[in-house]
């Protein structure tokens, strides 16, 4: 993953951060509104967001905490970037049912893979350089006697038993385990710990870590009352149906390249609902608000350009991925509908492309192009597909079929030796591969 950090320092006053912070709707709850927005605007404020080691890459909702770092940053505060080893070990408690308990050495792997997504959009440099922490530093060592005397002693289980996550699942046949039960505990810990080590005085987190966000300024409070410290949460990025957002039909969509591939990540930004578009280019981007307003009335007045989703996805994917990776993507989105040379794209970006369409597979050889568009689910019948190519609606390679239904594909057609592009129509895509010898 590469992010650019030239602009990590910026003019923008740390005064302006709130003001900003609320335009762009980034603010669900905080503690005292008006001392917070004082000491954002006093000086600098050492400020931390923790993330959890639950599985080998995060995924675009982490996006919101991670950009939401990188503002406060770029207005001169200082960012402890927490990636919990201790934490992950344990999981935070999911309404649904317990969590699967990973070992210590693959939770370890993913600590490491975490730390490398997140270090790119941060500064280590300068006077508000940030600081990448691991909570397994202060609590491997730590018996369970010291956790349960030093710790323990100051929370009420009446006030842990009010989280929604416990209460969801104490009324279900679930249940919950001390384990998940004590993670409220862990995550306290953390804001304490960062307190005293590095003077931090704000912890962020999504809205539904709202409780563990208080329950750790209550403990600071019962053990250095003298500390004056604050919360905020940022509201659940929904879909314009209140459906969870950062979902598609083949799961989570994940930063690393691997596990969602640049192209797929662009096309999911590409495909943007137009009734959330606006509220996606103030969380997630960079824009002015003159930029994100251009863009909006692009999208009132022609929404078939889709001009307000490609500027989205062309920097959502440029932050995670690179520059390079997404001119690779756009070109490749451009190629597969005729606005390209799809041989001028390379292996793997094409694969990448190819893997998001209806797919059949075909042995070497000479094939009609019937059979290909029957093969591939874009025509229903061999009679539908002479019907389409009579009308000339069928392409090959993005190359309009002009033999009608006497017209063939042989090895001589494949993309990288590999594939071919069907086409019926503007928009209906599909790709065959030719295996064997």
């Amino acid at each position: 993953m590469t992010v650019s950090t030239e602009e990590s320092v910026t003019s923008a006053p740390a005064a302006n951060v709130w003001d900003e912070l609320t335009w762009r709707n980034l603010i669900s709850a905080s503690t005292d509104e008006t001392a917070l927005k004082q000491m954002l605007g006093a000086g600098p404020v050492t400020y931390y967001i923790g993330f959890d080691p639950t599985a080998p890459s995060l995924h675009i909702g982490h996006l919101v905490q991670i950009l939401t770092m990188r503002r406060l940053q770029q207005a001169g505060h200082r960012p402890l970037a927490l990636v919990g080893g201790a934490t992950g070990l344990i999981g935070d408690p999911r309404p649904t049912a317990e969590r699967v308990l990973n070992s210590p050495e693959v939770v370890a792997g993913w600590v490491d893979k975490l730390r490398a997504q997140i270090e790119p959009f941060l500064d280590f440099t300068g006077p508000n350089a940030a600081t990448m922490v691991n909570n397994l530093d202060w609590t491997s060592g730590m018996s369970a006697i010291e956790f349960l005397r030093d710790m323990g002693k100051h929370f009420r289980v009446g006030k842990m038993l009010s989280k929604d996550a416990v209460s969801a699942r104490l009324n279900s046949d679930a249940g919950i385990s001390y384990t998940e039960f004590s993670y409220q505990i862990l995550q306290s810990m953390d804001y304490l710990e960062l307190n005293r080590r590095h003077g931090c005085t704000l912890q962020l987190g999504g809205s539904d870590q709202w409780g563990n966000l208080t329950a750790g300024i209550d403990l600071i409070h019962r053990v250095r009352p003298e500390q004056s410290v604050h919360a905020m949460s940022t509201p659940l990025i929904t879909k314009a149906d209140g459906s969870k957002f950062g979902k598609s039909e083949g799961g989570a969509i994940w930063l690393d390249p691997t596990m969602t591939s640049p192209y797929a990540f662009f096309q999911f930004w590409v495909n943007a609902e137009d009734a959330k578009i606006v509220d996606y280019l103030k969380v997630f981007t960079f824009r002015t608000a003159e930029e994100i307003a251009e863009l909006a009335e692009s999208a009132a007045t022609r929404p078939q350009a889709r001009e307000a989703q490609r500027a989205l996805a062309r920097e959502m994917t440029t932050l995670v991925h690179g520059e390079l990776a997404a001119t690779r993507v756009e070109e490749a989105s451009k190629a597969l509908f005729g606005g390209g040379d799809l041989s001028g794209l390379d292996e793997g970006t094409l694969g990448d492309a190819l893997a998001e369409l209806p797919k059949a597979q075909l042995p070497r050889g000479e094939h009609s192009v019937i059979d290909l568009l029957v093969a591939t689910g874009l025509s229903k019948s061999k009679s539908e597909a002479r019907r389409t190519l009579s009308d000339g609606g069928g392409y090959v390679n993005n190359a309009k079929v002009t033999g009608g239904e006497a017209a063939t594909v042989s090895t001589s057609d494949l993309l990288h030796d590999r594939w071919i592009l069907v086409r019926r129509g503007r928009r209906q895509l599909a790709a065959v591969e030719l295996v064997g010898e």
